[in-house]
């Protein structure tokens, strides 16, 4: 049991918020989910018309998809299919299912397995596929870059962070999501001179890369953001969060307070020139403002608190409030003081998404809830427990895509519809 928890503890960020268009999301509709946590990377759906509450054994249950292979890998949804990762025996694969029926479509080898069990610890893939016109591009949890036809899975180009760009695999294993930006794909190998790059999502040439020593690659995914009136990206690596020049790779500003050494996991959420990120592990999280001085841009601390103590759950900004799990109490914050608005035991430990006025609530343990996005008190809806466990910890995040929420684990993944009745979802 032990190694289990190790394995998963980096399960993570895989698993793993920026305002701002992403280019993974240019060519989908509106209610897709195209790449990690959601059309532009914060948790957060654009749909309406969605339930309000659930029977007591959840919502309907449309289809279940097994035989995905061990992974904490979430979906993502796009031009009627679903992408997904898996550990399929002795082989890491990527996989399509049809959207409707949860049938599968294509799988795709992309690199061994063996070493991935005696290495990691076991628990499979752990990056969500990002969906760019007719291909889709991810990572293998030892740092296969790939790059594949959406329609057949046929293999475009395949790069190692770690043969390629001198990258160290992490204790529990890569597990970032890669961006895809307008023309480029963005990774972070964790080398002392390629610690994040730029590729080029056509043929995977290398546009830049930026070079941070001490920093590894930690469990987190990249996001853009526009700083000052620049494009940039921000990543949290082990040191901590950085901003670089999307155009050059440059390194603009770091905020070291929200990191720890061990595992930081959860995506950074970025509005309006404040950056907030958090980590686990007795850590907190942090805003910082970035300021543009006679050096460029400088990240100034507005505030840092322990009562965010976000593990690898995730957080999403609604309105002018953060919410995400403080351990395992489902936890509000005002944005831009840190002022605690209030703290709930909810469902224990999870991971959180946001759609139609409402926080979509998984716990590693099982049950799901449905909580109001309210700063004023937590008011739970709904809650059912999820069926086919399959994992001791569930730690893939909810995704709520065309009116349906679809909940991973390892090797099943469930499909309930979640729109109103007579209602389209979107």
């Amino acid at each position: 049991m032990k190694k289990q928890r190790r394995a998963g503890w980096a399960a993570l960020a895989l698993l793993g918020g920026a305002t701002g268009l992403i280019g993974a999301a240019a060519a989908v509709a509106a209610a897709d989910w195209p790449q990690w946590r959601g059309p532009d990377r914060s948790g957060l759906s654009k749909e309406t018309g969605l339930l309000k509450s659930w029977p007591a054994d959840g919502p309907k249950l449309a289809w279940t998809a097994r035989g995905l292979g061990e992974g904490h890998a979430t979906p993502s949804v796009a031009n009627g299919r679903i992408y997904g990762m898996g550990l399929r025996g002795n082989d890491e694969a990527v996989w399509a299912l049809n959207e409707k029926t949860g049938k599968e479509l294509w799988s795709t080898r992309i690199a061994a397995g063996t070493e991935l069990q005696a290495r990691q610890g076991g628990n499979g893939s752990r990056a969500t596929p990002a969906v760019s016109g007719d291909r889709i591009y991810t990572l293998g949890v030892s740092g296969d870059l790939v790059c594949l036809n959406a329609s057949d899975g046929k293999l475009v180009w395949q790069k190692s962070l770690v043969k390629d760009f001198g990258g160290s695999v992490p204790r529990w294993g890569y597990s970032e999501s890669p961006l895809v930006d307008g023309d480029k794909v963005i990774a972070a190998p964790g080398g002392d001179k390629s610690t994040v790059v730029a590729l080029n999502k056509k043929d995977g040439s290398v546009a830049w890369q930026c070079a941070v020593p001490g920093n590894e690659a930690h469990y987190s995914s990249a996001i853009v953001a526009s700083v000052a009136g620049k494009k940039q990206y921000i990543h949290f690596l082990s040191g901590g969060v950085i901003g670089m020049d999307a155009a050059t790779g440059k390194l603009s500003w770091r905020y070291d307070s929200p990191a720890n050494r061990t595992a930081n996991c959860s995506t950074p959420i970025y509005r309006d020139n404040h950056v907030f990120a958090a980590s686990g592990y007795s850590t907190g999280g942090g805003l910082a403002k970035l300021a543009t001085g006679s050096e460029g841009v400088a990240a100034k601390e507005v505030y840092f608190t322990k009562q965010m103590q976000n593990h690898h759950g995730g957080m999403v900004l609604v309105g002018d409030y953060l919410y995400g799990f403080d351990g395992s109490n489902l936890t509000c914050l005002e944005f831009k003081t840190g002022k605690l608005m209030w703290s709930d035991r909810s469902v224990g430990k999870g991971s959180v998404a946001y759609a139609d006025g409402f926080l979509y609530c998984r716990s590693e343990r099982g049950p799901v809830a449905l909580v109001e996005a309210s700063p004023m008190a937590y008011v739970e809806k709904s809650r059912f427990e999820q069926p086919d466990r399959s994992s001791a910890s569930s730690w893939p995040y909810p995704v709520i895509a065309n009116g349906k929420l679809y909940l991973r684990d390892q090797d099943v993944l469930l499909c309930y519809d979640v729109k109103q009745p007579g209602g389209t979802g979107k």
